[in-house]
Protein backbone atom coordinates (compact mmCIF):
# COMPACT_ATOMS: atom_id res chain seq x y z
CA UNK A 1 0.00 0.00 0.00
CA UNK A 2 3.22 2.67 1.05
CA UNK A 3 4.49 1.77 -2.76
CA UNK A 4 1.76 3.04 -4.26
CA UNK A 5 1.23 6.20 -2.32
CA UNK A 6 4.68 6.34 -3.29
CA UNK A 7 4.79 6.17 -7.00
CA UNK A 8 1.26 8.66 -7.02
CA UNK A 9 2.96 11.22 -5.58
CA UNK A 10 5.93 11.18 -7.77
CA UNK A 11 3.69 10.81 -10.30
CA UNK A 12 2.41 14.50 -9.05
CA UNK A 13 6.02 15.86 -8.65
CA UNK A 14 6.48 15.19 -12.49
CA UNK A 15 3.38 15.91 -13.30
CA UNK A 16 3.70 19.36 -11.79
CA UNK A 17 6.99 20.09 -13.01
CA UNK A 18 5.95 19.29 -16.51
CA UNK A 19 2.98 21.72 -15.69
CA UNK A 20 5.19 24.33 -15.53
CA UNK A 21 7.62 23.82 -18.06
CA UNK A 22 4.60 24.33 -20.62
CA UNK A 23 3.05 26.73 -18.93
CA UNK A 24 6.98 29.08 -18.93
CA UNK A 25 6.79 27.58 -22.19
CA UNK A 26 3.23 29.41 -23.42
CA UNK A 27 3.88 32.52 -21.21
CA UNK A 28 6.85 33.44 -22.95
CA UNK A 29 5.46 32.85 -26.73
CA UNK A 30 2.63 34.62 -25.74
CA UNK A 31 4.48 38.38 -25.78
CA UNK A 32 3.88 40.59 -27.74
CA UNK A 33 6.26 41.04 -30.64
CA UNK A 34 8.26 44.43 -30.21
CA UNK A 35 7.46 47.15 -32.25
CA UNK A 36 9.37 49.77 -33.83
CA UNK A 37 8.29 52.99 -31.47
CA UNK A 38 8.40 57.35 -32.37
CA UNK A 39 11.53 58.41 -33.69
CA UNK A 40 10.74 61.95 -32.15
CA UNK A 41 11.85 60.90 -28.49
CA UNK A 42 15.53 59.77 -27.02
CA UNK A 43 13.34 56.26 -25.32
CA UNK A 44 12.06 55.77 -28.97
CA UNK A 45 15.26 56.43 -30.57
CA UNK A 46 17.07 53.87 -28.01
CA UNK A 47 14.28 50.99 -28.53
CA UNK A 48 14.56 51.46 -32.26
CA UNK A 49 18.09 51.03 -31.98
CA UNK A 50 17.82 47.76 -30.23
CA UNK A 51 15.05 46.30 -32.08
CA UNK A 52 16.95 46.93 -35.31
CA UNK A 53 20.21 45.06 -33.60
CA UNK A 54 18.07 41.96 -32.89
CA UNK A 55 16.40 41.91 -36.03
CA UNK A 56 20.09 42.22 -37.68
CA UNK A 57 18.76 45.32 -39.88
CA UNK A 58 21.83 46.95 -39.47
CA UNK A 59 20.98 49.73 -41.66
CA UNK A 60 18.13 50.99 -39.62
CA UNK A 61 20.56 50.63 -36.67
CA UNK A 62 22.78 52.82 -38.27
CA UNK A 63 21.12 55.17 -38.59
CA UNK A 64 20.35 55.76 -35.00
CA UNK A 65 23.94 56.45 -34.59
CA UNK A 66 25.86 59.68 -34.29
CA UNK A 67 27.52 61.29 -37.50
CA UNK A 68 30.05 62.83 -34.40
CA UNK A 69 31.53 59.53 -33.51
CA UNK A 70 35.19 59.31 -33.50
CA UNK A 71 34.50 55.89 -34.68
CA UNK A 72 31.39 56.78 -37.29
CA UNK A 73 31.58 53.90 -40.03
CA UNK A 74 31.43 55.32 -43.40
CA UNK A 75 28.57 53.21 -44.44
CA UNK A 76 25.76 51.34 -43.42
CA UNK A 77 27.56 48.00 -45.30
CA UNK A 78 30.44 49.13 -42.85
CA UNK A 79 28.14 49.33 -39.50
CA UNK A 80 27.07 45.91 -40.22
CA UNK A 81 30.39 44.47 -40.69
CA UNK A 82 31.27 45.61 -37.48
CA UNK A 83 28.74 44.47 -36.24
CA UNK A 84 29.10 40.84 -37.38
CA UNK A 85 33.43 41.16 -36.86
CA UNK A 86 32.38 41.82 -33.35
CA UNK A 87 28.94 39.71 -32.36
CA UNK A 88 29.69 39.53 -28.70
CA UNK A 89 29.98 43.58 -28.04
CA UNK A 90 26.37 44.20 -29.49
CA UNK A 91 25.21 40.79 -28.32
CA UNK A 92 23.98 39.74 -31.38
CA UNK A 93 25.22 36.00 -30.97
CA UNK A 94 23.37 35.63 -28.33
CA UNK A 95 20.88 32.36 -28.60
CA UNK A 96 18.28 33.65 -25.20
CA UNK A 97 15.42 35.27 -25.97
CA UNK A 98 15.25 38.38 -24.17
CA UNK A 99 13.28 41.84 -23.49
CA UNK A 100 14.49 45.14 -23.58
CA UNK A 101 12.31 48.12 -21.70
CA UNK A 102 13.55 51.65 -21.31
CA UNK A 103 12.75 52.17 -17.45
CA UNK A 104 14.30 56.00 -17.16
CA UNK A 105 14.67 58.80 -19.54
CA UNK A 106 16.66 61.94 -18.39
CA UNK A 107 16.45 65.15 -20.90
CA UNK A 108 18.51 67.76 -20.45
CA UNK A 109 18.35 70.11 -23.42
CA UNK A 110 19.81 69.05 -26.50
CA UNK A 111 21.33 65.66 -24.56
CA UNK A 112 19.12 62.67 -22.95
CA UNK A 113 20.45 59.82 -21.08
CA UNK A 114 18.41 56.48 -21.33
CA UNK A 115 18.17 53.63 -18.76
CA UNK A 116 17.20 50.21 -20.00
CA UNK A 117 16.17 47.16 -18.50
CA UNK A 118 17.12 44.03 -20.52
CA UNK A 119 15.82 40.40 -19.31
CA UNK A 120 16.86 37.37 -20.60
CA UNK A 121 15.63 33.84 -20.85
CA UNK A 122 17.62 31.02 -21.24
CA UNK A 123 16.91 27.00 -20.63
CA UNK A 124 17.63 26.38 -17.07
CA UNK A 125 17.38 23.20 -14.84
CA UNK A 126 14.24 22.42 -12.98
CA UNK A 127 15.19 24.65 -9.74
CA UNK A 128 16.76 27.23 -12.51
CA UNK A 129 14.27 30.27 -13.15
CA UNK A 130 16.64 30.67 -16.54
CA UNK A 131 15.99 34.97 -16.21
CA UNK A 132 18.51 37.27 -15.41
CA UNK A 133 18.00 41.21 -15.42
CA UNK A 134 20.41 43.71 -15.97
CA UNK A 135 20.47 47.77 -17.16
CA UNK A 136 21.78 49.78 -18.79
CA UNK A 137 22.64 53.42 -19.66
CA UNK A 138 22.38 54.73 -23.44
CA UNK A 139 23.34 58.80 -24.15
CA UNK A 140 21.89 60.45 -26.99
CA UNK A 141 22.07 64.11 -28.46
CA UNK A 142 19.90 65.87 -30.40
CA UNK A 143 21.52 66.87 -33.79
CA UNK A 144 20.03 68.53 -36.90
CA UNK A 145 16.31 67.78 -34.91
CA UNK A 146 17.48 64.39 -34.57
CA UNK A 147 17.66 62.19 -31.07
CA UNK A 148 20.98 60.16 -31.79
CA UNK A 149 22.87 57.77 -30.22
CA UNK A 150 26.37 58.96 -28.85
CA UNK A 151 27.47 55.61 -26.20
CA UNK A 152 25.56 52.89 -24.45
CA UNK A 153 26.77 50.54 -21.82
CA UNK A 154 25.42 47.59 -24.08
CA UNK A 155 24.77 46.48 -27.75
CA UNK A 156 27.69 49.05 -28.61
CA UNK A 157 31.40 49.26 -29.65
CA UNK A 158 34.32 50.79 -28.62
CA UNK A 159 35.53 51.06 -31.98
CA UNK A 160 32.62 53.30 -32.13
CA UNK A 161 33.95 55.54 -29.65
CA UNK A 162 37.62 55.44 -30.53
CA UNK A 163 38.53 54.75 -34.11
CA UNK A 164 41.65 53.43 -33.41
CA UNK A 165 40.45 50.93 -31.65
CA UNK A 166 39.23 48.62 -34.71
CA UNK A 167 41.13 50.27 -37.47
CA UNK A 168 40.28 48.73 -40.68
CA UNK A 169 42.05 48.48 -44.09
CA UNK A 170 45.02 46.80 -43.54
CA UNK A 171 44.80 42.45 -44.06
CA UNK A 172 42.52 40.41 -42.49
CA UNK A 173 43.59 37.43 -40.87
Amino acid sequence: MARKQTDRFLIAIVAGALALVVSAFLLARSLPEPVYQSEHTPEGVAQNYLLALRQRDFERAYGYLSPQLPGYPDSAEAFAELVLDYPWEFSIDEREGGQQQVIETDVSEERASVRVRETRFRSGGLFDSGQSTHTFRMELQREDGSWRIRHADSYWSHCLTEKSACERGGPKD
